[in-house]
């Protein structure tokens, strides 16, 4: 493994091979969007022969998106579709024989939800195997081949048999909630039913009930030997009210009872960070990610964490100021591979055990998004700025694109690279930025430009491919992007500094960077853009309250007034952590919601997007600033998808956003300026 991990050091090179380009490129257009495919979540085989992943795409016919599992062997041959159709088929798992792949599916049954259904890995008709009337949020298989560890949720009250002729004609059983976190996106108004951990056996498809309670379950793994599976729940009084999930142990039998692993206030594979647990090769470890900062919540790193089964004692193997990700044991049990965050990427990594040495297993500037590893072999999801992610084989002869999925479109199309800034933000720091110059970029000349807003707020933009940027500069935009104070990839401090006082240091670091546009010549200063989603659309908010210079915003699920979001959205828990009540602390709501209360201030025309069943960031915090623009008589729009959650799912609602988004800063950004030359 080490020679190998001496090899992929120089990986940078292979990576930025792409598909030949064509003698005339043509520009990137809007239909392209729907040309993109969404590879994600690559499984090798337990032989590391083949390889299992899932694909992504829009389904015109039916104006859906569509997931569907691939199958390509390890050596880039047999590439073949194994499900098709217009459901959502995820979560692919080889069974320990590899003969099987289960995954999750939407597809239609008797149940409804998503179940667990199976295929075989040489093709044909796949079969569901559970029939839960909660739904299965996600599953394991045991090592013997002949039972899952699934969770699911509680049978909903409401539930209707879809061959009862009378069930369409009910009206829906009212919404009865007593707990203190009520909502969540996509999942809705959260009501006493749960989510727990069975056990499914295949042959009899018998489901046997191993943690009843007022609780969830996530992530179940099985011990190598079968005789326990470790799992992650939040418990207490009131398991909503507070950050510290831990991990607990159970044998697989009924009436059984579970065992703490960990405990205290630290937060154990919290379900947000999407890592699974895993079993050390001799079963004596658990590997698993870790946030100790309880009180700085998700603005602390979180870190590789080892577990010993038999003290409960934790060790941090390589205590960086970073975040891990999904991380997986070595065959030898002597290092486990993780995905680790630095500035502007994370890295498919090595951590050796011994000594916490990190080895980079890839180079150059990219996203590793997700990984698998058997034995020697290695596959990684990664992206760049001018691919998007698919699944590649790491080898000694580099790294091979397996998946492939994008090649064909984007062969011919010219991008523009992506330039690196660092400039000086708040307080004289050092902040990164991105600049994309426009298509038929002519020094000494002037552009229209659109500043970009990353969401989170403790995220960051990355070098991965960005469709909208893309498409931007190929509209004769230049494109600038910061991770300002608040970002993630540079620590705990750095992240921390917005810590209940958003709008601050981070609108002053996204103001330096529009001053550095200005400087560098390539940003005309009296056409300027800006916008975002999330905490991306609530920033917007904050800079256009903050500085007249935009002369044209769109925000998308964004928020003015803090103060009216405590009850409204998913985030309870949080604003009373970080900003306590609002009856007693009225003023830290009050000092964040300056965007609203200071409306009158906001002089630049504005687009406010959300979507409509949205609990993450509700439609409520547009429709507010909407109608304080529209009473000031600022020109403004407000749009609002129907039917939709946090991320949109239609395909003609995704165009339809960066389509208006387009035509709403042509509108008022593309007139002649005086200052379109030096």
């Amino acid at each position: 493994m080490s020679g190998l991990a001496r090899r992929l050091l120089a990986l940078a090179a292979a990576f930025g091979a792409g598909a030949a380009i064509a003698a005339e490129p043509r520009v990137l257009a809007l239909d392209d969007l729907a040309r993109v495919a969404e590879v994600a979540a690559p499984v090798l085989s337990p032989d590391g022969a083949w390889v299992v992943y899932v694909v992504a795409r829009e389904t015109p016919r039916h104006d859906k998106l569509a997931s569907e599992l691939w199958l390509v062997r390890y050596d880039g041959a047999g590439r073949v579709r194994l499900t098709r159709g217009e459901a959502h088929d995820t979560h692919p798992r080889f069974s320990p024989d590899g003969r099987w792949i289960a995954f999750l599916s939407d597809r239609p049954t008797r149940a409804g939800g998503t179940q667990v259904w199976l295929i075989a890995r040489d093709g044909g008709r796949p079969r569901v195997l559970t029939e839960f009337k909660g739904g299965v949020a996600d599953f394991a298989w045991a090592p013997d081949a002949r039972r899952l560890a699934v969770i699911a949720g509680d049978d909903p009250p409401d539930w209707r048999d879809p061959l009862d002729p009378t069930a369409a004609k009910r009206p829906p059983a009212p919404i009865v909630i007593d707990r203190f976190q009520f909502k969540e996106d996509r999942a809705g108004y959260l009501t006493a039913e749960r989510r727990h951990l069975y056990t499914f056996e295949l042959a009899t498809r018998r489901a046997t009930l191993l943690t009843p309670g007022a609780h969830d379950e996530w992530f179940p793994a099985w011990s190598p030997d079968g005789r326990t599976i470790a799992y992650v729940s939040k418990r207490g009084a009131d398991p909503d009210r507070h950050f510290a999930y831990h991990i607990f142990l159970i044998e697989p039998v009924a009436g059984a009872v579970e065992r703490p692993l960990t405990d205290g206030e630290a937060s154990d594979a919290d379900p947000y960070w999407e890592s699974e647990l895993r079993f050390s090769p001799d079963g004596t470890e658990l590997a698993f990610l870790r946030a100790d900062e309880a009180h700085w919540l998700g603005y602390a790193p979180w870190q590789l964490a080892v577990v010993d089964l038999a003290s409960g004692r934790v060790r941090l193997p390589a205590p960086i100021d970073r975040c891990f990700f999904k991380p997986k044991w070595s065959a030898d049990g002597r290092a486990i591979l993780a995905l680790v965050e630095e500035r502007r990427t994370i890295r498919l990594s090595r951590i050796e055990l011994a000594d916490g040495a990190i080895t980079p297993l890839t180079g150059g500037a990219r996203l590793d998004g997700d990984f698998d590893v058997v034995g020697a072999r290695l596959v990684v999801l990664s992206s760049d700025d001018a691919h998007p992610a698919e699944v590649y084989a790491l080898d000694d002869t580099g790294a091979r694109d397996l998946s492939a999925a994008n090649a064909d479109w984007l062969a011919g199309i010219a991008l523009q690279p992506v330039e690196d800034l660092e400039f000086a933000g708040s307080g004289g720091e050092p902040v990164d930025g991105y600049l994309l110059r426009p298509r038929g970029f002519v020094a000494g000349h002037r552009y229209p430009t659109i500043l970009r807003v990353h969401g989170g707020p403790v995220w960051q933009f990355y070098h991965e491919f960005q469709f909208d940027w893309q498409l931007y500069a190929a509209r004769g935009y230049a494109v600038i992007a910061a991770n300002p104070h608040g970002s993630s990839g540079r620590g705990l401090d750095y992240a921390r500094a917005i810590y209940a006082d958003w709008g601050h240091r981070d609108v002053a670091d996204e103001l330096a960077l529009v001053d550095r546009a200005v400087a560098l010549g390539v940003a005309d200063p009296a056409r300027f853009g800006v916008g975002g989603w999330s905490y991306g659309g609530i920033l917007t908010d904050y800079l256009i309250a903050s500085d007249p210079r935009f002369r044209a915003a769109v925000s998308g699920a964004g928020v003015g007034d803090v103060l009216a979001m405590y009850g409204s959205d998913e985030y309870v828990r949080e604003y009373e952590h970080e900003l306590g009540t609002p009856w007693q602390h009225p003023e830290a709501y009050l000092r964040l919601s300056y965007p609203f209360l200071h409306a009158d201030r906001i002089r630049t025309p504005t687009l406010f997007l959300c979507a409509e069943r949205d609990f993450n960031v509700p439609c409520a915090g547009a429709e507010q600033m909407y109608q304080a623009l529209r009473s000031l008589g600022i020109a403004t729009r407000l749009v609002i998808y129907p039917g939709q959650y946090h991320e949109l799912d239609v395909p003609a609602y995704r165009r339809d956003r960066l389509e208006r988004s387009l035509d709403w800063y042509d509108r008022h950004l593309q007139a002649p300026s005086a200052a379109g030359t030096p």
